[in-house]
Protein backbone atom coordinates (compact mmCIF):
# COMPACT_ATOMS: atom_id res chain seq x y z
CA UNK A 1 0.00 0.00 0.00
CA UNK A 2 1.29 3.73 -1.26
CA UNK A 3 1.26 6.25 0.96
CA UNK A 4 1.04 9.73 -1.57
CA UNK A 5 1.31 12.70 -0.07
CA UNK A 6 -0.27 15.39 -2.37
CA UNK A 7 1.06 19.02 -2.82
CA UNK A 8 -1.89 21.16 -4.09
CA UNK A 9 -1.06 24.30 -5.67
CA UNK A 10 -3.17 27.60 -5.55
CA UNK A 11 -1.39 31.04 -6.57
CA UNK A 12 2.03 29.60 -6.31
CA UNK A 13 1.30 27.92 -3.13
CA UNK A 14 1.01 25.03 -1.18
CA UNK A 15 -2.72 24.68 0.06
CA UNK A 16 -5.56 22.39 1.61
CA UNK A 17 -8.92 22.72 1.07
CA UNK A 18 -12.20 21.72 2.09
CA UNK A 19 -14.14 19.93 -0.27
CA UNK A 20 -12.71 21.16 -2.98
CA UNK A 21 -14.13 25.19 -1.87
CA UNK A 22 -11.25 27.56 -3.45
CA UNK A 23 -11.98 29.79 -0.84
CA UNK A 24 -11.32 27.71 2.02
CA UNK A 25 -7.53 27.21 1.29
CA UNK A 26 -5.24 26.74 4.00
CA UNK A 27 -1.90 27.54 3.31
CA UNK A 28 1.13 25.28 4.29
CA UNK A 29 4.22 27.31 2.30
CA UNK A 30 6.40 26.65 -0.36
CA UNK A 31 5.35 23.57 -2.99
CA UNK A 32 9.31 22.67 -3.63
CA UNK A 33 10.22 22.74 -0.01
CA UNK A 34 7.13 20.28 0.71
CA UNK A 35 7.75 17.98 -1.66
CA UNK A 36 11.72 17.78 -0.66
CA UNK A 37 10.13 17.54 3.36
CA UNK A 38 8.15 14.30 2.12
CA UNK A 39 11.15 13.38 0.24
CA UNK A 40 13.07 13.06 3.25
CA UNK A 41 10.30 11.58 5.06
CA UNK A 42 10.41 8.36 2.35
CA UNK A 43 7.72 9.22 -0.34
CA UNK A 44 7.92 6.87 -3.18
CA UNK A 45 5.71 9.16 -5.01
CA UNK A 46 4.09 12.73 -5.20
CA UNK A 47 0.59 13.76 -6.34
CA UNK A 48 0.42 17.04 -7.34
CA UNK A 49 -2.80 18.96 -8.18
CA UNK A 50 -2.69 22.75 -10.17
CA UNK A 51 -6.05 23.91 -8.70
CA UNK A 52 -6.16 27.26 -10.58
CA UNK A 53 -5.63 25.23 -13.46
CA UNK A 54 -8.87 22.36 -12.60
CA UNK A 55 -10.78 25.90 -13.00
CA UNK A 56 -9.30 28.14 -15.82
CA UNK A 57 -8.82 24.75 -17.82
CA UNK A 58 -5.09 24.62 -18.49
CA UNK A 59 -1.92 24.73 -17.22
CA UNK A 60 -1.70 27.51 -13.84
CA UNK A 61 0.90 26.68 -11.77
CA UNK A 62 4.23 25.72 -14.30
CA UNK A 63 6.76 27.49 -12.58
CA UNK A 64 5.33 25.49 -8.98
CA UNK A 65 5.51 22.34 -11.07
CA UNK A 66 8.86 22.81 -12.41
CA UNK A 67 10.54 23.78 -8.95
CA UNK A 68 8.80 20.47 -7.39
CA UNK A 69 10.79 18.58 -10.19
CA UNK A 70 14.13 20.13 -9.63
CA UNK A 71 13.74 18.84 -6.01
CA UNK A 72 12.55 15.50 -6.91
CA UNK A 73 14.95 14.89 -9.98
CA UNK A 74 14.65 11.17 -11.28
CA UNK A 75 14.25 10.05 -7.91
CA UNK A 76 10.67 8.82 -7.41
CA UNK A 77 7.43 9.20 -9.76
CA UNK A 78 5.61 12.16 -9.81
CA UNK A 79 1.77 12.64 -11.21
CA UNK A 80 -0.01 15.74 -11.85
CA UNK A 81 -3.89 16.49 -12.21
CA UNK A 82 -5.78 19.54 -12.82
CA UNK A 83 -6.17 21.68 -16.44
CA UNK A 84 -4.83 19.27 -18.58
CA UNK A 85 -7.13 19.59 -21.98
CA UNK A 86 -4.99 18.64 -24.84
CA UNK A 87 -2.35 16.40 -26.10
CA UNK A 88 0.81 19.33 -26.12
CA UNK A 89 -0.07 20.27 -22.30
CA UNK A 90 0.29 16.19 -21.82
CA UNK A 91 3.89 16.23 -23.40
CA UNK A 92 4.86 19.44 -21.92
CA UNK A 93 4.44 18.00 -18.77
CA UNK A 94 6.08 14.60 -19.76
CA UNK A 95 9.15 16.29 -20.77
CA UNK A 96 9.67 18.30 -17.68
CA UNK A 97 9.46 15.06 -16.30
CA UNK A 98 6.11 14.28 -14.76
CA UNK A 99 6.02 10.36 -14.94
CA UNK A 100 1.87 10.58 -15.25
CA UNK A 101 -0.80 12.95 -15.59
CA UNK A 102 -4.10 12.72 -14.19
CA UNK A 103 -7.24 13.75 -16.42
CA UNK A 104 -10.55 14.34 -14.83
CA UNK A 105 -12.84 16.78 -15.73
CA UNK A 106 -11.54 16.16 -19.52
CA UNK A 107 -11.80 12.42 -19.19
CA UNK A 108 -15.51 13.08 -18.53
CA UNK A 109 -16.94 15.51 -20.82
CA UNK A 110 -15.06 14.52 -23.87
CA UNK A 111 -13.97 10.71 -23.60
CA UNK A 112 -12.44 10.95 -27.27
CA UNK A 113 -9.26 13.09 -25.51
CA UNK A 114 -8.88 10.55 -22.60
CA UNK A 115 -8.27 7.60 -25.64
CA UNK A 116 -6.21 9.85 -27.72
CA UNK A 117 -3.89 10.28 -24.94
CA UNK A 118 -3.66 6.63 -23.77
CA UNK A 119 -2.93 5.41 -27.07
CA UNK A 120 -0.05 8.78 -27.36
CA UNK A 121 1.29 8.27 -24.06
CA UNK A 122 0.80 4.39 -22.97
CA UNK A 123 1.63 3.84 -19.45
CA UNK A 124 1.40 7.38 -18.57
CA UNK A 125 -2.10 8.09 -18.19
CA UNK A 126 -4.40 8.31 -15.20
CA UNK A 127 -8.16 8.87 -14.59
CA UNK A 128 -9.18 10.73 -11.78
CA UNK A 129 -12.66 10.18 -10.99
CA UNK A 130 -14.54 12.09 -8.12
CA UNK A 131 -17.81 11.00 -6.96
CA UNK A 132 -20.51 11.63 -5.04
CA UNK A 133 -23.08 8.76 -3.62
CA UNK A 134 -22.00 7.24 -6.87
CA UNK A 135 -22.34 9.76 -9.56
CA UNK A 136 -19.46 11.40 -11.22
CA UNK A 137 -18.50 15.12 -10.27
CA UNK A 138 -16.73 17.54 -13.29
CA UNK A 139 -15.68 20.99 -13.21
CA UNK A 140 -13.83 21.47 -9.58
CA UNK A 141 -16.59 19.37 -7.90
CA UNK A 142 -19.11 22.09 -9.22
CA UNK A 143 -21.22 19.89 -11.16
CA UNK A 144 -22.67 16.46 -10.33
CA UNK A 145 -23.42 14.21 -13.51
CA UNK A 146 -25.71 10.97 -14.21
CA UNK A 147 -22.41 9.17 -14.39
CA UNK A 148 -22.44 5.75 -12.57
CA UNK A 149 -18.54 5.87 -11.34
CA UNK A 150 -18.27 2.23 -12.00
CA UNK A 151 -19.60 2.09 -15.48
CA UNK A 152 -16.96 5.22 -16.33
CA UNK A 153 -14.17 3.84 -14.84
CA UNK A 154 -14.81 0.25 -17.36
CA UNK A 155 -14.87 2.35 -19.84
CA UNK A 156 -11.85 4.08 -19.16
CA UNK A 157 -9.83 0.87 -18.26
CA UNK A 158 -10.78 -0.14 -22.10
CA UNK A 159 -8.65 2.86 -22.94
CA UNK A 160 -5.21 1.90 -21.17
CA UNK A 161 -5.59 3.77 -18.38
CA UNK A 162 -2.45 2.96 -16.11
CA UNK A 163 -4.59 3.59 -12.70
CA UNK A 164 -7.75 5.17 -11.63
CA UNK A 165 -7.52 7.78 -8.85
CA UNK A 166 -11.26 7.61 -7.21
CA UNK A 167 -12.53 10.65 -4.75
CA UNK A 168 -15.02 10.77 -2.04
CA UNK A 169 -15.87 14.42 -2.39
CA UNK A 170 -18.18 13.96 0.58
CA UNK A 171 -15.22 13.56 2.52
CA UNK A 172 -11.79 14.93 0.93
CA UNK A 173 -10.47 17.73 3.52
CA UNK A 174 -12.84 16.58 6.10
CA UNK A 175 -10.71 14.04 7.87
CA UNK A 176 -14.03 12.10 8.08
CA UNK A 177 -12.03 8.25 7.42
CA UNK A 178 -11.71 6.90 3.99
CA UNK A 179 -15.24 5.49 2.39
CA UNK A 180 -13.88 2.09 2.00
CA UNK A 181 -16.68 0.35 0.77
CA UNK A 182 -17.48 2.26 -2.33
CA UNK A 183 -13.59 2.33 -3.01
CA UNK A 184 -13.14 -1.81 -2.81
CA UNK A 185 -16.84 -1.87 -4.85
CA UNK A 186 -14.91 0.24 -7.58
CA UNK A 187 -11.39 -1.69 -7.29
CA UNK A 188 -13.17 -5.51 -7.85
CA UNK A 189 -14.87 -4.28 -11.11
CA UNK A 190 -11.61 -3.14 -12.68
CA UNK A 191 -8.14 -4.82 -12.78
CA UNK A 192 -6.14 -1.78 -12.71
CA UNK A 193 -4.75 -0.17 -9.83
CA UNK A 194 -7.46 1.80 -8.16
CA UNK A 195 -5.84 4.59 -5.65
CA UNK A 196 -8.02 5.71 -2.93
CA UNK A 197 -8.31 9.70 -2.00
CA UNK A 198 -10.76 11.92 0.29
CA UNK A 199 -10.80 11.21 3.95
CA UNK A 200 -7.45 9.47 5.09
CA UNK A 201 -7.26 10.73 8.55
CA UNK A 202 -5.06 8.11 10.72
CA UNK A 203 -3.66 5.13 11.37
CA UNK A 204 -7.14 3.26 11.73
CA UNK A 205 -7.26 4.09 7.66
CA UNK A 206 -4.03 3.07 6.94
CA UNK A 207 -4.81 -0.17 8.00
CA UNK A 208 -8.23 -0.24 6.71
CA UNK A 209 -7.01 0.06 3.63
CA UNK A 210 -4.18 -2.61 3.96
CA UNK A 211 -7.12 -4.56 3.93
CA UNK A 212 -8.73 -4.51 1.10
CA UNK A 213 -4.88 -4.14 -0.59
CA UNK A 214 -5.81 -7.15 -2.40
CA UNK A 215 -9.18 -6.27 -3.50
CA UNK A 216 -6.89 -4.14 -6.17
CA UNK A 217 -6.81 -0.93 -4.35
CA UNK A 218 -2.80 0.11 -4.56
CA UNK A 219 -2.11 3.33 -2.80
CA UNK A 220 -4.22 6.09 -1.30
CA UNK A 221 -3.48 10.22 -1.24
CA UNK A 222 -2.50 11.77 1.73
CA UNK A 223 -3.87 15.33 2.23
CA UNK A 224 -4.65 17.48 4.87
CA UNK A 225 -4.15 14.88 7.63
CA UNK A 226 -0.44 14.79 6.88
CA UNK A 227 -0.37 18.64 6.51
CA UNK A 228 -2.53 18.95 9.99
CA UNK A 229 -1.12 16.26 11.69
CA UNK A 230 -3.60 13.74 12.81
CA UNK A 231 -1.03 11.18 10.64
CA UNK A 232 2.72 11.11 10.55
CA UNK A 233 3.23 10.08 7.55
CA UNK A 234 6.35 8.36 8.01
CA UNK A 235 4.82 5.83 10.33
CA UNK A 236 2.02 5.20 7.77
CA UNK A 237 4.11 4.05 4.96
CA UNK A 238 6.09 1.89 7.80
CA UNK A 239 2.60 0.62 8.90
CA UNK A 240 1.69 -0.03 4.89
CA UNK A 241 5.14 -1.68 4.84
CA UNK A 242 4.45 -3.90 7.39
CA UNK A 243 1.52 -4.80 6.87
CA UNK A 244 2.66 -6.02 3.28
CA UNK A 245 5.82 -7.91 3.99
Amino acid sequence: MLIIPAIDLKDGQCVRLKQGEMDSADVFGDPAEMAERWLEAGARRLHLVDLNGAFAGKPKNLDAVRAILEVVGSEIPVQLGGGIRDLNTIERYLDAGLRYVIIGTAAVKNPGFLHEACDAFPGAVIVGLDARDGKVATDGWSKITGHDVVDLARRFEDYGVESVIYTDIGRDGMLSGINIEATVKLARELSVPVIASGGLTNLDDVDALCDVAGEGVGGVIAGRSIYQGTLDFAAAQQRADARSA
